[in-house]
């Protein structure tokens, strides 16, 4: 259970910063080509994605603490119970396999810029595969 509940806020922290971004405040990190070196990586990539493309992550990401939260049994739940069976086996499928792709010589290729490649490789990455462990003990 505190498991769940550190995922929870780790969430709940990487959902906030990406309503920053939706809403153009480019924390941390300064200004957008900075940020956006750190955070999405694409060679040249030099602005943050759409703003409404962050605010779609940003609810995920709140979304996916939901489920979290309902599935061990600290919130109720809002939705069919199938619905949050669905949710946490795609939360967990989509987040181990981004953690993966953090290793893999094609997502490098694709997504060489500094600091993000390190990042991705020491934080990122790891993360992923770690709130991907969390919705996985929650699916099953």
């Amino acid at each position: 259970m505190v498991v769940v509940i550190l995922a929870v806020g780790v969430l709940g922290g990487i959902a906030g910063l990406h309503g920053l971004w939706a809403m153009g405040i480019w924390f941390p990190g300064g200004d957008e080509a900075r940020l956006a070196r750190r955070v999405a990586g694409f060679e040249g990539m030099r602005r943050m994605p759409p703003k409404p493309a962050s605010l779609f992550v940003a609810l995920v990401l709140a979304g996916v603490a939901h489920v979290l939260l309902v599935r061990a049994g600290l919130a109720a739940a809002l939705l069919p119970g199938w619905i949050y069976g669905l949710a946490i086996w795609g939360a967990a499928a989509v987040f181990l396999g981004r953690g993966v792709a953090a290793y893999l010589p094609g997502w490098r290729r694709l997504t060489p810029e500094e600091p993000f490649a390190t990042l991705d490789r020491r934080v990122y990455g790891p993360l992923c595969l770690a709130l991907g462990a969390v919705c996985l003990g929650q699916a099953v």
